[in-house]
């Protein structure tokens, strides 16, 4: 079986093993990888990982998921930098990563701080519930991205809204004095990424309660907004093959848990309206 094979199966294995993990029942893998990949490995999520939240909506639903994806492997800061360079791997140039606001192919080596490398975005800003780089919410690389080092600062902690002046560095990009708006090829992802936050981290393990809203200039509570344009872009910019990507090499290579809203887009307005 070839890498890339091995690569597909594998998610497949995962899922079924999660349910072990979860339930304490043991289910069989399913067989090696189908050409109708996509739809085999959604249905295998849905029967074993996911198996917890069939039939639920609304807070139950909130609830059912937060219970599924806490169980997960937590990264040292430090190990985030490889994880990145494997979860945002240029797909035409494996030796580069792809930038979340900028889009730019950008080699892997060329990370640090310094103005034109990329470092590590937290898409939940956070101070936004001051976890900072901590061993979890601060570690989570469903929520970490490689992006332009100006860029980042650019953005800084504002929450995300439509609107603003364009970014000279970032075209595509807007922001205002409060809020930062990304380009359209990923706000889905960040809306995506935002409302993972909130249902993985509710308060229970040492961390703040991590919650969207419908404002913006959250400054250091708890809080990410805009929560009604969060959910329009979900909308209008539904998972890609390279977000499904990513949310499967973190699933299978480093947390071992998911990002639901990737997986069930439509689960968004399911807990939110």
């Amino acid at each position: 079986m070839s890498r890339r094979l091995s690569f597909y199966a594998r998610p497949l294995m995962a899922a079924a093993a999660a349910v072990t993990v979860l339930s304490g029942t043991a289910a069989a893998a399913p067989a090696d990888t189908p050409p109708d990949r996509p739809a085999t490995l959604a249905a295998a999520l849905d029967d074993t990982y996911y198996q917890g939240a069939a039939g639920k909506s609304g807070a139950e639903l909130k609830a059912a998921l937060h219970t599924i994806i806490s169980v997960q492997t937590k990264l040292s800061y430090s190990q985030v930098w490889d994880a990145l360079k494997a979860t945002d791997e240029d797909p035409a140039n494996p030796s580069n990563v792809i930038l979340l606001y900028t889009g730019r192919s950008q080699s892997k080596n060329d990370n640090g701080g310094n103005p034109g490398q990329w470092n590590r975005e937290h898409v939940w800003a956070k101070s936004h519930g001051d976890f900072g780089t901590a061993t979890g919410p601060g570690t989570d690389v469903h929520h970490l991205r490689p992006t332009d080092v100006q860029v980042n600062s650019t953005r800084g902690n504002k929450d995300f809204d439509n609107g603003g002046s364009e970014l000279g560095d970032a075209p595509g990009n807007f922001t205002d004095g409060d809020s930062f708006e990304p380009r359209d090829e990923v706000k889905g992802d960040v809306a995506r990424m935002v409302l993972y936050m909130a249902v993985r981290y509710e308060g229970n393990d040492s961390f703040a309660d991590l919650e969207p809203n419908d404002r913006v200039n959250n400054g250091s509570a708890p809080k990410m907004g805009r929560l009604s344009v969060l959910k329009q872009w979900s909308r209008e910019d539904p998972p890609d093959t390279f977000e499904k990507r990513r949310n499967d090499v973190i699933f299978e290579r480093f947390q071992h848990n998911r990002n639901p809203f990737v997986d069930h887009p439509e689960w968004v307005g399911a807990i939110w309206g």
